[in-house]
């Protein structure tokens, strides 16, 4: 289901939005969506990596985990 929104946006960046030939070719909304559902990935990703990172300095203290710790994230059930 998709719903209707509206949202304030600088003019400059809409200019530039619309400058994009792919806006032309599938649409604001559609790029802006996909621009959104990136923008949460990302989002969710640093969020997961910031727990990873206060739940190793808890059980371990200060300090950088080890790399295969950064495996583990795509492995793990976060509790909400």
């Amino acid at each position: 289901m998709t719903k209707t929104i509206n949202f304030t946006i600088d003019e400059g960046l809409l200019e530039r939005l619309d400058s994009c030939a792919e806006v032309r070719l599938r649409g604001r909304s559609a790029v802006v969506r996909e621009a959104l559902t990136h923008y949460l990935d990302r989002k969710m990703s640093e969020e997961e990596a910031e727990a990873i990172q206060r739940a190793y300095e808890r059980a371990y203290g200060p300090g950088t985990p080890p790399d295969e710790l950064e495996d583990w994230a795509a492995e793990a059930v976060w509790l909400e």
